[in-house]
């Protein structure tokens, strides 16, 4: 690890960016975060992003030390601009272009535009990102070709040398288990169970094995099997 860099995590409050947090805060001696309030229906995935940061510093000491600042941006125009399945009560299947009404057209490019404008204020290179076109519902701005392309424009555009990184890009969800298993151990997996929120609908009434959801939107789905893979278990249950 460089003691004197640092890197800017776009945290969700999800499995994925708190696998992503945990990579950075191996990697980099000072880690920011910054998250995205865009009118969500699974809103409250930003009150467990606070917790996450919160277990994150009592439970990883060393890791608390590296961790910094935390900024969440108002990006509600999406809920005035998409008509999607994560921003209005639409059902979620799949539509007449083939992607499925969670994909949310610009989400991505505009959050890494968004999260470099705070990285050169802030002064980080390194922007980490938790997209994975293993795992990706056919969603365009989660490929990788998509990511090198926006990091190329918003070099252009700042004139400095961003990278974005996307330790997730080619894995799947059981090897970010994994991958979050061996970054820290039964306790990190424990807290990702526990503390981070991947539902579409925003449930957390029921809890799984794999942490709390409604059992059956796609990212539930995607949760569990790959944490059953993870385990070496066929399938969730209710605890």
């Amino acid at each position: 690890m460089a003691a004197n860099s640092s890197a800017l995590v776009l945290f969700s409050g999800g499995q994925d960016s708190t696998t992503c947090l945990a990579s950075a805060l191996t990697r980099f001696g000072r880690v920011e975060t910054v998250g995205f309030d865009y009118g969500q229906r699974h809103a409250i995935e930003l009150e467990c992003r606070n917790k996450v940061l919160a277990s994150i510093r009592s439970q990883f000491p060393v890791w608390g030390q590296r961790l910094g600042e935390d900024k969440v941006l108002e990006l509600g125009l999406f809920k005035t601009i998409s008509d999607t399945a994560l921003t209005r009560d639409v059902a979620i299947e799949i539509d007449e272009s083939g992607l499925p009404t969670t994909f949310v057209p610009g989400r991505n490019i505009l959050f890494l535009a968004a999260a470099a404008a705070v990285a050169y204020r802030r002064g980080h290179k390194i922007i980490v990102g938790g997209m994975c076109e293993t795992d990706f519902s056919g969603y365009p701005d989660c490929r990788d070709d998509t990511i090198k392309a926006v990091q190329v424009a918003l070099n252009l555009g700042m004139d400095k040398r961003f990278v974005i990184d996307t330790p997730l890009m080619r894995i799947d969800k059981a090897a970010t288990w994994c991958l979050a298993h061996e970054l820290g151990g039964d306790k990190l997996v424990d807290l990702i169970v526990e503390d981070t929120h991947t539902c579409y609908l925003g449930d957390r009434s029921r809890r799984w094995d794999w942490g709390y959801g409604c059992g059956s939107c796609p990212a539930c789905e995607l949760r569990a099997r790959g944490y059953a893979a993870f385990r070496g278990r066929e399938g969730p249950s209710v605890v």
